[in-house]
């Protein structure tokens, strides 16, 4: 964990906004799907499923950076 806190804080605001882009991707997705079923088109469902599964990731990934960005704010001793 880095000493000095403004780094911790830049790199999560840069995945928080990355975050927010990702999830307008799902939204967008699922506007695009909603008269599809699911399996109808292979590619698409799969195009959805990887997005998905990117946006979990990045999700947990965001969360850990907060988390660190917590901690170091939290730190005793500073």
């Amino acid at each position: 964990m880095p000493e000095d806190p403004a780094p911790a804080r830049n790199k999560f605001r840069s995945d928080f906004i990355v975050e927010i882009a990702l999830l307008a991707a799902v939204a967008v997705y699922l506007v695009i799907a909603q008269g599809q079923s699911v399996g109808d088109n292979l590619s698409f469902t799969v195009v959805g499923a990887s997005l998905m599964a990117l946006v979990t990731y990045w999700t947990l990934h965001t969360a850990r950076d907060g988390l660190e960005v917590i901690a170091l704010r939290l730190r005793p001793g500073k």
